[in-house]
């Protein structure tokens, strides 16, 4: 007897082979999904309370620098020998008062060493404190002055107010000082945690701000996680019902595809070896219109798809190496402003595919924009860029302008500090396709972007004039000086051409601080300045040397040159009619000049022979201009 046993079908085969390739691993992939989704969320959570704790910080830390400056502002005003004179503590308290009051502040209080003289203000709830040195008197040598410009409340209300879900609790030591949760009290909150408080899930973050003398604040920051639970069951949801409808369409296909399969599988398999390799040009030949014919066509849709894909990626990538070395570019002209605003506009027409664009800049404050790059032409849309430039100006957002198939967009650069204007546009113009809402926020951001970008050029210049500029005259500092007139020197010694030097004395400038008083003496000094560095020549330069002291460096100058260069810019001083403070007339100075010159590039030589002439002015008599050619013995002078 012989028994015969029925083969499995292909049919069978191909659907339990379906089964195993197709379902057991979406079952999988479901299974990773889920905690994937879980993960996301709770990682989105996380970025939004970490990004809420940096705001809050920030918030922070700026009250305390303001309140730092002003600290700084009012110790330069408050005298601490009259907080304790018999009688003057009430005059210094009442004082101060009225500064808090003028300035907003919260509280103020003045301190000598740790004893706390004067308080004033909320003494309960003010936070982030900023404080300065007062200036010494021989009764207290060591006095500082507190400032607060915010309170508890406040700092709470800024922060729960825009942000829906969130929470913040400010505590000092064991007492809270201000809470947007309820529940939150009396429960010990510290770094990162997920805390459960009125049945309530809370992503908890907190951050110790030491203050200025004070106790250290604790801010906690919570965000609410109800919402975050919602979207993950929801999103888990989602996920089950695609991979159960995928598993059964995968299903059924097996078993479609199992029959028309049986007599053009060879076919398929050559096709897609063919594809394998790269090779697109021959498509899979179909017969008839059953099913299987509509799978070939369907099969040799998705083969020039994917060729199209393919080339797609090519130019993707061709992008991606372009957009590599722009911003290697970038790295290499972070403070060149014409390069960042070209690299910025090449960037926006890049980004949403338009044809041309310019960039437009404000070269100084209350300026009108000029144009300072271009891509493309800009040959058929001059008049819908000027509707879109003049809509963003007017707006200060993103401004749009269109005709026909012309669009064009135009996305404002954020002002200059104490501007209200922007700084710049940044404009692009296609045609064919309107300008979608993805294009906008790209502009957008590509727009704040070059803000910032060129806010940090902004600020490194400043940053450099004021490393090496004098504040109150706006004369070149002393170090500066010491720079140049070394760096002078070396092509002194090289060239052997003569340099002459300035040294010049305000005459009686002590008597003028003690007579009308030290703000009187800085306009003196101010106004001086301005003399000196008007009479300079373009290649002279002028610097404050110390005090009531400056200098002029003088290149190719003989000592004949520097002694009349000297005596025009005494003659401007003496002309000099200096109003005064309490508008009462006005004050004329004069001033003592020492010159000298050298051609042997010996600095501190220089120097002393300059300043030795100087003195020699100041005790013939003052407002005079002396030469000196050598060094001499030490010359008593007036001040």
């Amino acid at each position: 007897m012989t028994n015969v046993s029925d083969p499995m079908s292909f049919r069978t085969r191909l659907t339990s082979f379906f089964v195993v390739i197709v379902i057991a691993p979406m079952l999988a992939i479901g299974l990773l999904a889920f905690r994937l989704i879980g993960s996301s969320d709770q990682g989105k959570a996380d970025a939004r309370a970490a990004g809420l704790n940096t705001a809050a910080t920030s918030l922070y830390d700026a009250a305390s620098s303001h309140a730092k400056a002003i600290a700084e502002q009012l110790a330069q005003q408050v005298a601490l020998s009259n907080a304790t004179a018999a009688g003057g503590h009430a005059q210094a308290q009442a004082r101060l008062t009225r500064l808090a009051a003028a300035a907003g502040l919260i509280r103020v209080s003045l301190f000598s060493g740790t004893t706390r003289l004067i308080d004033v203000g909320d003494k309960t709830d003010a936070i982030a404190t900023g404080g300065a040195t007062v200036a010494a008197t021989p009764q207290h040598p060591s006095a500082t002055i507190e400032v607060s410009v915010l309170t508890a409340a406040e700092y709470v209300s800024d922060l729960t107010s825009a942000n829906t879900g969130v929470s913040v609790v400010v505590r000092q030591g064991p007492r809270t000082l201000e809470s947007s949760l309820p529940a939150a009290l009396g429960h010990k909150l510290g770094g990162q945690e997920t805390v459960h408080l009125g049945g309530i899930d809370y992503r908890a973050i907190t951050v110790l701000h030491q203050g200025f003398g004070i106790k250290p604040v604790h801010v906690t920051v919570l965000l609410n996680l109800a919402k975050t639970e919602a979207s993950v069951q929801s999103s888990q949801l989602l996920a089950a019902v695609f991979i159960a409808g995928f598993v059964l369409l995968a299903f059924a296909f097996s078993i479609l595809a199992s029959r028309a399969l049986q007599g053009q599988l060879g076919r398929f398999l050559e096709a897609a070896r063919r594809l394998g390799s790269g090779d697109f040009s021959a498509p899979v030949p179909t017969e008839g219109r059953d099913e299987f014919a509509a799978l070939g066509d369907e099969f040799n849709s998705m083969s020039a798809q994917l060729e199209r894909r393919i080339d797609e990626l090519g130019r993707e990538r061709a992008r991606l190496r372009e957009s590599i070395r722009r911003i290697g570019q970038t790295f290499a002209s972070n403070l060149d402003r014409p390069a960042l605003l070209e690299l910025a506009l090449k960037t926006a027409v890049d980004a949403v595919q338009a044809s041309c664009g310019r960039a437009s800049v404000s070269p100084g404050p209350g300026a009108p924009l000029e144009e300072s790059a271009r891509v493309g032409s800009l040959a058929g849309f001059e008049a819908r860029i000027e509707d879109a430039e003049r809509a963003a100006l007017a707006s200060l957002q993103l401004g749009e302008a269109s005709v026909g198939d012309q669009f064009v967009a135009a996305a404002p650069l954020g002002p200059a500090e104490g501007e209200r204007n922007p700084r710049g546009i940044i404009t692009v113009a296609r045609r064919g396709r309107a300008i979608d809402e993805d294009d906008r926020e790209v502009l957008r951001s590509l727009a704040a972007q070059a803000t910032l970008a060129l806010e940090n050029v902004d600020l490194h210049h400043q940053v450099q004039r004021q490393a090496v500029t004098d504040e109150l005259t706006a004369l070149a500092n002393h170090r500066r000086f010491q720079e140049l007139l070394a760096t002078e020197m070396e092509q002194v010694r090289r060239y052997h051409y003569p340099v002459g030097l300035i040294m010049l004395d305000v005459d009686n400038f002590k008597m003028v601080n003690d007579t009308y008083g030290h703000p009187q003496g800085d306009i003196v000094l101010a106004e001086v300045a301005r003399v000196v560095r008007e009479s300079s020549r373009e290649a002279d330069a002028p610097a404050r040397y110390g005090g009531e002291e400056m200098a002029v460096i003088l290149p190719h100058t003989d000592l004949e040159g520097a002694h009349a260069i000297a005596e025009r810019v005494r003659l401007a001083v003496e002309s000099l009619e200096i109003p005064l403070l309490d508008k009462r007339g006005s004050l004329r100075v004069t001033a003592s000049f020492g010159v000298a010159a050298s051609t042997d590039g010996n600095k501190d030589a220089l120097i002393a022979i300059a300043d030795v002439a100087l003195y020699a002015a100041k005790h013939q008599g003052k407002n005079r201009t002396v030469s000196g050619s050598a060094p001499a013995a030490d010359v008593v002078g007036a001040e």
